[in-house]
């Protein structure tokens, strides 16, 4: 786990500091369409002499096709292992960046600055690098830690609305798998809060604690996974039909919806918590259309589930708010019948 991670509204002076301290032999700043435009001039004064890589912005261009395109524009760059790529961006660009440069030339050193509420939270800590293969989500990637992680919350300023609900769906999963007491407290507040900071670092402490202790995921780390197993089902399947993707903490709010019912019909998490939940979550995201002819399709993609044992569905549910069991075997039924269950609230 990285112990260089920089939150607050000095984080980019910070960056600043490590980029003209170390010996990197050139910087490279990864960007997208819409971190060029929003993010990149607020960046730029402090950072030395770089160049630039640009790639589409969106899910869908998350490729080994736009891989071969940053490793190209690496080449014609003549970058060597000494180089450090700084991703600026949400979760696409941290997890393809983090990937691309953890294997070119068998690896060379890159930096996160995270952009979105969602990659503030989530994608930019734990050491997670990949990319999506035929619809799959992070099919193909390493484990490898950033140099350091620099998250400025003003950052949030340049973000709609519905990215930023995305990002606080992994803040909800933070509470719900290791702190009771701010669930409770923030569910009377809601998402109207004025202090993302300490949300930010709240959060980023969590899953810091968690990977710390299993940084390979071996076992403990899975816990991060509740509200994955459905919900990366959801939104591999939606991905796949045109008008109707969803963005990643949307599909995770799905999913903690139904990994919530899941772990009352496993008699792990009380109803009464349940409704907590949902009346929390339904404050928040409004509900996602699934019809039957989707729910059979969206099951048998969770066999591909990265979290699986030979033909087992590995879950993590909720044994009550604010603690979370993982490797709990879930079948294709029940997956179907907690999507069918939230089709009808």
């Amino acid at each position: 786990m990285t112990e260089t991670i920089h939150i607050g509204n000095s984080a980019l002076q910070e960056i600043d500091e490590l980029l003209r301290n170390r010996a990197f032999s050139k910087v490279v700043v990864l960007v997208d369409d819409n971190t060029l435009a929003h993010c990149y001039p607020r960046l730029k004064d402090y950072l030395p002499e770089h160049s630039l890589i640009q790639i589409p912005s969106g899910e869908e261009h998350k490729t080994l096709q736009t891989c071969e395109l940053i490793w190209q524009r690496m080449t014609e760059l003549n970058l060597d292992r000494w180089a450090v790529l700084v991703n600026l961006g949400g979760g696409v660009i941290g997890d393809m960046g983090g990937f691309c440069a953890s294997v070119f030339k068998r690896g060379i050193y890159f930096v996160q600055v995270p952009t979105t509420l969602l990659a503030q939270v989530d994608a930019s800590v734990g050491g997670k690098t990949g990319i999506d293969f035929h619809g799959l989500k992070n099919h193909i990637g390493v484990y490898q830690e950033p140099q350091a992680v620099f998250i400025d919350p003003t950052f949030l300023q340049t973000l709609p609305q519905r990215q930023v609900k995305s990002g606080y769906a992994e803040i909800i999963k933070h509470w719900l798998i290791a702190d009771a007491e701010a669930f409770q407290t923030q569910r009377n507040i809601g998402l109207f809060t004025e202090d993302w900071e300490a949300l930010i670092r709240h959060s980023v402490h969590i899953k810091s604690e968690v990977v710390t202790a299993d940084p390979l995921e071996g076992g403990y780390r899975k816990v991060l996974n509740f509200g994955h197993t459905v919900g990366h089902a959801v939104e591999t399947y939606l991905m796949q039909q045109p008008g109707r993707e969803l963005l990643h903490g949307e599909a995770i709010a799905v999913g903690m919806f139904c990994e919530a019912y899941l772990s009352v019909k496993k008699e792990l998490l009380s109803k009464e918590e349940l409704d907590k939940i949902e009346t929390f979550l339904v404050s928040v995201y409004e509900k996602v259309s699934i019809g039957e002819d989707d729910i059979e399709k969206i099951a048998q993609l969770a066999l591909q589930d990265k979290k699986n044992t030979r033909s087992t569905i590995n879950c993590t549910l909720l044994q009550s708010i604010g603690k979370a069991v993982y490797d709990q075997a879930i079948t294709l039924q029940d997956i179907q019948e907690s999507l069918r269950y939230y089709q009808l609230l």
